[in-house]
């Protein structure tokens, strides 16, 4: 197949002006971009998409997915998901993100170890629609860390799985990774909600880090971290952690040695999930609601007040908010871009080029994925509208005229959460 996608203004993800362009695509590829009025030789013969001048970009990628944390109201709730229900509804999930125009997805914990990997396999092999997909797998966790459920009066599972000790680590790491999961999540800091380990509380020992990163680094494979507190983020560049998540409360050496390794980690700082909660506890008079909420407000201060910092001196941050909780569901993603600009100091700009060019890197595809450029993937979104004005117009789902993924064609359906092929 050759398409011709014509009199669109062209934003290529690079950082550069727009453009009044056209994209030449055969197969899965671009093979042309040139201005409007440069005619393209090998166009002859394509098929022609006249774009009405609406605005051409790349598709976008989730940074920090969950797509098997299919907006329950609380982790446990995860847990009690029999696999054959909550394998469905985590291809749900990637319907609809596919949907709100994010053609890939490197996913920053599953919920059950080969959920990811099987949404992924469904995906590739053409079973399901859904952006490509790095996989991860579980949190893992300390015991009384964030994500262990568990009780001594009952059976409970929760989204983590509890490893103590670095023996725990590389046999469960090694697990995962047998099972087909691209990374290893560990959570190397707590979290508020988790009585016995809040935010600032690093619960993971250098031990236990470094062999979690020797035994995903041994067959190439990385790992993740989920680290608030400030010795979390150290412990994870000091061990060799490849990605890490929210950062907030990192002190000023913790910013040094994030910014000597800006060339080899990526960060995120998930401040969708922090607003959303925020959000969900106006009004909430009760002890416990206001409580929480007291929690959160210095932990939403950090977040911006680090994220402004880690901007300013050029650290690898892409977008992903914690999405797959009630308060923050699967298929609103594109609300972090707004977030960005508003809450973290980001221009619409590097905003959008955080959710493209970076995030082509992340998905370990920057020389052919996240940008508009000859030989890289067909992955692009057709906005009616210019994000660069407003990145809100990439909330409405209604102004993604296209969704493209490695050059098939895809469309929101009308009054419905998942997309249809088109072609």
């Amino acid at each position: 197949m050759r398409l011709l996608i014509e009199h669109v203004t062209v934003w290529d993800g690079s950082g550069a002006a727009p453009f009044p362009g056209q994209v030449l695509i055969e197969g899965e590829r671009i093979v042309a971009v040139a201005p409007a009025a440069q005619p393209i030789g090998a166009a002859d013969g394509a098929e022609r998409l006249d774009a009405g001048g609406k605005f051409l970009m790349p598709g976008l990628v989730e940074g920090h997915a969950h797509l098997s944390f299919v907006d329950t109201p609380r982790g446990t709730a995860l847990g009690e998901l029999p696999p054959e229900d909550h394998a469905l509804l985590t291809m749900d999930a990637a319907r609809k993100l596919l949907g709100a125009g994010f053609t890939s997805a490197c996913s920053a914990a599953a919920a059950k170890i080969r959920l990811d990997v099987a949404v992924r396999d469904a995906i590739e092999r053409g079973i399901t629609d859904g952006p490509r997909l790095l996989t991860a797998s579980p949190e893992l966790t300390v015991t009384g860390g964030l994500g262990d459920g568990r009780r001594l009066h009952l059976h409970q599972e929760s989204f983590g799985v509890a490893v103590d000790g670095p023996d725990e680590v590389r046999r469960m790491a090694r697990l995962c990774l047998r099972e087909g999961c691209d990374t290893i999540k560990l959570n190397i800091s707590g979290d508020y909600g988790t009585e016995s380990a809040l935010a600032e509380t690093t619960v993971m020992t250098d031990a236990e880090v470094a062999a979690g990163v020797e035994a995903a680094h041994t067959i190439g494979r990385r790992v993740a971290a989920h680290a608030r507190a400030s010795e979390s983020v150290k412990r994870a560049l000091r061990n060799g952690v490849d990605i890490i998540y929210h950062c907030d409360f990192a002190d000023e050496e913790a910013l040094d040695m994030l910014e000597a390794a800006k060339d080899r980690v990526f960060t995120g700082p998930a401040i969708g999930i922090v607003l959303a909660r925020l959000e969900s506890l106006r009004g909430d008079n009760s002890w416990q609601g206001q409580g929480f909420l007291e929690r959160l407000k210095p932990l939403y201060e950090a977040t911006c007040r680090t994220h402004h910092e880690m901007r300013k001196r050029g650290i690898r941050i892409v977008i992903g908010g914690d999405y797959g909780f009630a308060a923050n569901p699967q298929g609103t993603n594109a609300r972090d871009l707004e977030h960005f600009v508003v809450h973290l100091g980001f221009s619409p700009s590097e905003a959008l080029q955080a959710a493209t060019r970076t995030g082509g890197e992340i998905m370990k595809r920057g020389h052919e994925l996240g940008q508009i450029k000859p030989g890289f993937l067909a992955d692009l979104l057709l906005v009616d509208g210019d994000p660069l004005q407003d990145v809100r117009v990439l909330q409405d789902k209604k102004r993604l005229a296209m969704i493209m993924k490695d050059g098939v064609r895809y469309q929101p359906c009308e009054g419905a959460p998942h997309v249809r092929r088109l072609h």
